[in-house]
């Protein structure tokens, strides 16, 4: 595929990223997709197919690179499972506060709870990521340095629910932290080292065999 081609789709992707952000899954038409990106509908469907192809196509871009960086990440011998778990905080915390518009459009979807070929189709492209960080914390468990009796699932819980809790509840977020979680230079210049820190200073205090109280 050439250049144009490729900058063409991206630039689709985009434009479908922030609409489907905007008004779901359900509430978006690829029309009013097609209008804003500035393509007819054929170019669209040429490229997507459906909106529901349209939609599997803005998700895999977005968590496929994120894929890639964490499997780069698990296989790095030369740093402790510590060091990557701090490393995947620092990505998350990056891509969480940058890619706000994703992240609403992924939760929207994912409190549907709906038995769809679309929802399954979602769930197995995110449980990809999921996967790699249950590897990176087997790994710590395996070799020491994480307490053996890490509960792993709760572990991406609370990587996700602390997440998922103050961007999706932004008026009850802004009243406890004190401040709009809605402004831009806000989330970057307060919440983003926020987080990374809470998130750090929790999972090294639960993981490390060196905290553990209970031998």
């Amino acid at each position: 595929m050439d250049k144009d081609k490729i900058d063409k789709k991206d630039h689709i992707l985009d434009v479908a990223e922030k609409v489907f952000s905007e008004l779901g899954f359900d509430g978006a038409s690829t029309r009013v997709i097609s209008g804003e990106a500035g393509v007819n509908m054929a170019m669209l469907n040429y490229y997507f197919g459906s909106k529901e192809g349209l939609f599997l196509a803005v998700i895999e871009r977005k968590i496929t690179s994120f894929q890639n960086i964490l499997q780069i990440l698990g296989n790095d011998e030369r740093i402790s499972s510590w060091e990557k778990i701090e490393s995947y905080i620092e990505i998350y915390g990056d891509r969480v506060v940058n890619n706000n518009c994703f992240q609403k459009l992924l939760y929207q979807e994912l409190t549907m709870n709906r038995r769809t070929e679309l929802a399954e189709k979602i769930r197995s492209i995110l449980m990809k990521s999921v996967s790699e960080v249950f590897k990176i914390l087997q790994e710590g468990i395996d070799n020491g340095e994480f307490r053996k009796d890490t509960d792993m699932q709760m572990v991406v819980a609370t990587l996700y629910g602390t997440k998922n809790f103050i961007l999706n509840t932004p008026l009850m977020s802004s009243s406890m932290l004190g401040y709009d979680i809605l402004d831009d230079n806000i989330l970057e210049e307060q919440f983003k080292p926020r987080i990374k820190t809470y998130l750090k200073n929790l999972l090294k205090a639960y993981l490390l065999n060196e905290n553990d109280n209970s031998k």
